[in-house]
C-alpha cells in the first residue's frame, strides 16, 4: 500500500483529490496539510510514501518548500499539482527535488497513474519538461536569461509582469519591501533589461504571462 500525504490550501480541493486517490485500492492518504508549516510537520513526525504537493501555499511554499522537504527527506516522492502551465514551473520544481509535475486541469486518472509511477521510483513529466532538463544538463547549453534567475527573483518576476505593486509582492511573500526591490533590480540586471515595459515584454516573447492564481 502506498502511503500519500496530500498537502493544499483549499479543503475542497483537498476532499476532491482524498477521493480521487481512494478510487485505487492500492493508495491511502494517511494525512493532510493546509499550508507550508504543517506540510514541514507532519514530514518530520510521519512515515510515508508520497506527498502530493500544491505549488502555492500559504506560508513556506513554491521552491523553498520543495528544497526543505528534500533536504529533510531525501528518498521521499513528491508530486507537484499547481495551477501554472508555464515550462519553467515543471523543470524548477524537478531540479529542487520533485519526482513529477502535474497541473490541476488533467484528468483524475493522471493523478493516480503519475502516484503509481513516482512511487516506484519514476518521474512522472512531460515530455517537454524532459527536453528542458536534457538541455540544461548538456555543456555549452545557452540558457534563456530568465533561466538564470534565483527561485526567489524567478517568483518577484512573475508578480511583476502580471503588474503586481513592489509593496503588495513583500506583503504576499513577508518580505520588505527593500528585499523586494533588490530582487527586482537584480532580475532586471540579470536579464539585461531597463524597464517595466521592456520586462512585460519579454514575458510575452517566452509565454511567461499566464495569469497569477486569484
Amino acid at each position: 500500500m502506498t502511503r500519500i500525504v496530500i498537502a493544499d490550501d483549499h479543503a475542497i480541493v483537498r476532499e476532491g483529490l482524498k477521493r480521487i486517490v481512494a478510487s485505487a485500492d492500492d493508495l491511502d492518504v494517511i494525512d493532510e496539510a493546509a499550508d507550508g508549516n504543517e506540510v514541514v510537520r507532519i514530514v518530520r513526525e510521519r512515515e510515508f510514501d508520497v506527498l502530493v504537493l500544491d505549488l502555492s501555499m500559504p506560508g513556506r511554499s513554491g521552491m523553498e518548500l520543495i528544497k526543505l522537504v528534500h533536504a529533510e527527506k531525501p528518498r521521499l516522492r513528491m508530486l507537484i499539482l499547481s495551477m501554472h502551465q508555464e515550462l519553467q514551473y515543471a523543470v524548477r520544481s524537478i531540479k529542487s527535488g520533485a519526482s513529477g509535475y502535474l497541473t490541476k486541469e488533467s484528468a483524475p486518472a493522471q493523478l493516480v497513474q503519475a502516484i503509481r509511477k513516482i512511487a516506484a521510483g519514476g518521474a512522472y513529466i512531460t515530455a517537454e519538461v524532459a527536453e528542458q532538463l536534457a538541455l540544461g544538463a548538456m555543456p555549452g547549453n545557452r540558457a534563456a536569461p530568465h533561466e538564470s534567475l534565483s527561485d526567489r527573483e524567478f517568483q518577484v518576476f512573475r508578480q511583476l509582469v502580471a503588474g503586481v505593486s513592489v509593496t503588495d509582492i513583500a506583503a504576499e511573500l513577508t518580505l520588505s519591501v527593500k528585499t523586494v526591490s533588490t530582487h527586482k533590480s537584480n532580475l532586471m540586471q540579470k536579464m539585461g533589461l531597463t524597464n517595466q515595459s521592456e520586462l512585460i515584454r519579454y514575458a510575452i516573447r517566452h509565454g511567461l504571462m499566464e495569469q497569477l492564481d486569484p
